[in-house]
Order: structure tokens, then C-alpha cells, then sequence
């Protein structure tokens, strides 16, 4: 291209960030009891009451952005709804308009945190594969772009979702068992011998892989591109860098730094590991080290609900529950049910809907502590961080190459970004 690259504004990337962050608050509208019988129904299963642009299990909001431009590296935070009096609960009370735009762009500046002072990348002359595929090494990551890179934390949801299935009317509350260990009760043995779980329904720790909490980056990132084809902007979903590469597992930080820099486990070596997870010797043990946090001068940004985070596998799940319904928790936070229900709803919601049994609770406690006794990680069957693999890139897109080669190769949007968005001339041909 003859034009030089012009990177995303602070406005357009606002709305961007704006995508990735809440978008108001979900409603619990669920049965509190058995229409058949009358028996009380679990009815407090979110890990948090706010709401993004993607749909979550549990709401459980586990997909954490990176965001890379041209002035470095982000973690975006994800800043708490909007105080009534500018949500759009506001505006129904007569503030009479939504976010302005130095509303928006506060926000997203709120949400920024620096992790790098340069745009992540391998070194010049390394973007060969394994770091990019094919093609991508010339496309992606480039000058004047922007990326949203997804990274999520899947040890929450695994926590909570054991003990949301463990909810179950009595009978048909499965038996855990290890697929990676014989098909063996996976911690359960006491609480099948009770009667707690039906030995006749197994369930397998492999199958519930990560708890399908990995969808929610997906659908974020697609909603991502939505708005970002809809404000005229070129958006491509595509591979990433390399995920282990980019977050600097060992393996790979010799030859292309640590990157990200985040925290890693590599479970011990064990002889039946060769069984387990055919890792023949000792020194290919860290073939199963997995991602468990994301530190900044010292300070969590992610932190996997697993150790070495916390000292054990007791009170990584006792920290899960205490985000829900200990002093400050989910279910303790009246405030926020009383801007998601009309008049006294809220406190009879939270005074009448069930919680957890503490025998879910304690077996839930049991399946993950023998998971990681036995497999010296957590979650042994899915990594705690899980990175997809994929990045949205967005950039201004350089008109005259579409008007030469393709039919209908822009939508209006495109043609009238530059005239809408920064004053230029509509449709003269300079986008880049």
C-alpha cells in the first residue's frame, strides 16, 4: 500500500473495549421450585450478575481480553455496571440519554492496564510457524492495527458447575469417575456408599471437559467483529500467535521470551503418569504445565481458583463459594438486586431462593481435591487458563483495493467511515 498505516482512535477503540465489558445486569428468572412436587430448586447458580454482549454458563464471565495496538499491551479489566443514574435504568427515570462519548472513552481508559510498552510479537525474523500460520506472519498483528486476544479462566465455572450438577433431585446425581485414571470414582467412593450419587448414572471427568465456559470467548469475540464491520472497520477473526508462545510457557520462552509473562504450572512426574497421560519419563513432564494466573507488579489480574493461587484445593473451592454468598458476595450484594428487580422482588429473591446443599458442596470439595492429588493439577482434564487460539484484528481498510478487485467488496459502512468518523471526505479512497 502506498498510505501509511492509521491506527484506531480513542473513540473507536472505546466502543470496541465497550463490547468486551458489561452491558447491564441478567435477571435471574428461573423456577425456585419443583412445579410437580413443590420441593425447592437450586436458584442461585451465577458467579456474577453482570452482563456482557455474549452469553455465559452460570454467567460465568470467565473471558478476560488482551488488547494490542500500536502504543503497546492491555489487560482490560472489566469495570462494574453503570450507576442507575447513567444506565439505561437512568434514562427510563429521566436522565435522558445513554453514555456520552467522554463517558465511553473514560470507561475504556478505566479498563486499560498496561502489561507491555510495545505491541506483543516475536522478535523480527521469527514469525515462522509454530509463532504464526502460514500467511498470517505478512496479515497479521501489524503496524496501525488493534487485536482482541481472549484468555479464559476456566477454573471458577469448573468449581461451580461440579456443584451445579451435583444439585440434582436425589437419584439421579451422577458418579464422577477418572478416565484418565481406570474409570475410577473420581473422590466420590463415600458419597456413592451414602447414597449421595447414583452408581448406576457415570459420568466421566474427560467429558466435561472445560465445562463449556470456553464458548462464551467465542461468541465475544464474533459480536466483536459485528461491531467493528458495523462501525466500517476491517475485523478478521484468525488464528494468534501461538497461545503458549504468547503467554510464555517454558517451553517456548528460551527462544521467544517470556511475553506475557504468566504464572505456570508443571505438575511433578509420577510413574503412573505414564498410564495416565503417557508422559514416558521425568524430563518431559512439563508437556502438561498449564497456565494459572496473570500478575502485574506482584498484583493478580487473573487468578485461577486452583494452588499454588491458594494453598490448597479446600480453599480454592471455599473462595469460590465466598464469592457467592459470603459477606460482600454475589448473593449478599441487596444493592444490585434492587436495581434488577421492582419493589421488594429482590430481597424476597434472595431470601427465598435455594443455595447449595452443603453435601454438594463438601462432594464438590472431594472430586476437586482428588483431582488434583492425583494429577498434581487443576483442572487435570482442561488447562485453568484456556486460550483459544484466535485474535480479532481491526484496522482502517484501504478503499481503492477493494473498489479495484471485488464485487461488492464494501458495505456503506466502509465507504463512509473515514466521513463519519474523522471528517474526511466521504468515500475519496485514502481509508488505510
Amino acid at each position: 500500500s502506498p498510505h501509511a498505516p492509521q491506527p484506531l482512535d480513542e473513540v473507536e477503540e472505546a466502543v470496541l473495549i465497550a463490547i468486551t465489558g458489561c452491558c447491564g445486569l441478567t435477571m435471574p428468572d428461573r423456577l425456585f421450585e419443583d412445579p410437580r412436587d413443590g420441593k425447592p430448586i437450586m436458584a442461585k447458580p451465577n458467579l456474577t450478575m453482570a452482563g456482557r454482549t455474549a452469553g455465559s454458563p452460570d454467567n460465568a464471565q470467565g473471558t478476560h481480553f488482551i488488547m494490542i495496538n500500536d502504543s503497546g499491551t492491555y489487560f482490560l479489566r472489566k469495570p462494574p455496571p453503570e450507576p442507575a443514574s447513567t444506565s439505561g435504568a437512568g434514562s427510563e427515570a429521566g436522565s435522558g440519554q445513554w453514555f456520552d462519548t467522554e463517558r465511553l472513552v473514560e470507561r475504556a481508559r478505566q479498563a486499560k492496564v498496561k502489561l507491555l510498552d510495545h505491541r506483543l510479537d516475536v522478535a523480527e525474523g521469527m514469525r515462522e510457524f509454530p509463532a504464526y500460520l502460514d500467511s498470517n506472519r505478512f496479515l497479521s498483528n501489524l503496524p496501525g492495527t488493534t487485536l482482541f486476544l481472549p484468555v479464559v479462566d476456566l477454573s471458577h465455572q469448573y468449581i461451580n458447575a461440579l456443584m451445579y450438577l451435583l444439585t440434582q433431585p436425589e437419584g439421579h446425581r451422577p458418579v464422577l469417575v477418572d478416565d484418565r485414571d481406570f474409570y475410577r470414582p473420581a473422590g466420590v467412593r463415600k458419597w456413592v456408599k451414602s447414597g449421595f450419587l447414583n452408581k448406576e448414572i457415570k459420568l466421566p471427568l474427560g467429558a466435561l471437559g472445560p465445562m463449556r465456559t470456553q464458548f462464551e470467548a467465542e461468541m465475544l469475540v464474533q459480536n466483536l467483529m459485528l461491531v467493528a464491520d458495523g462501525m466500517g472497520l476491517g475485523a478478521w477473526i484468525h488464528s494468534s500467535i501461538h497461545p503458549l508462545i504468547a503467554l510464555g510457557d517454558e517451553k517456548f520462552s528460551r527462544k521467544y521470551g517470556r511475553m506475557l509473562g504468566f504464572d505456570f504450572v508443571t505438575p511433578r512426574w509420577r510413574p503412573m503418569d505414564i498410564l495416565r497421560w503417557h508422559i514416558p519419563l521425568p524430563n518431559f513432564r512439563s508437556i502438561r504445565s498449564h497456565p494459572v494466573a496473570l500478575r502485574l507488579d506482584g498484583q493478580y489480574l487473573i487468578k485461577a481458583a486452583c494452588p499454588p493461587n491458594f494453598p490448597s484445593m479446600e480453599a480454592a473451592v471455599d473462595a469460590v463459594i465466598e464469592e457467592k454468598f459470603g459477606p460482600g458476595g454475589v448473593y449478599e450484594d441487596r444493592q444490585t438486586f434492587s436495581r434488577i428487580y421492582k419493589g421488594d422482588f429482590g430481597q424476597r429473591y434472595l431470601a427465598e431462593a435455594s443455595e447449595y446443599d452443603q453435601r454438594v458442596i463438601d462432594c464438590a470439595r472431594d472430586i476437586c481435591v482428588y483431582i488434583h492429588e492425583t494429577h498434581g493439577r487443576f483442572p487435570a482434564h482442561c488447562e485453568a487458563i484456556h486460550v483459544p487460539g484466535i485474535w480479532l484484528q481491526t484496522h482502517h481498510i484501504e478503499t481503492e483495493y477493494y473498489e479495484r478487485f471485488f464485487v461488492n467488496g464494501m458495505t456503506g459502512a466502509h465507504a463512509r467511515h473515514d466521513a463519519q468518523w474523522h471528517g474526511n471526505g466521504a468515500g475519496d479512497g485514502d481509508g488505510r
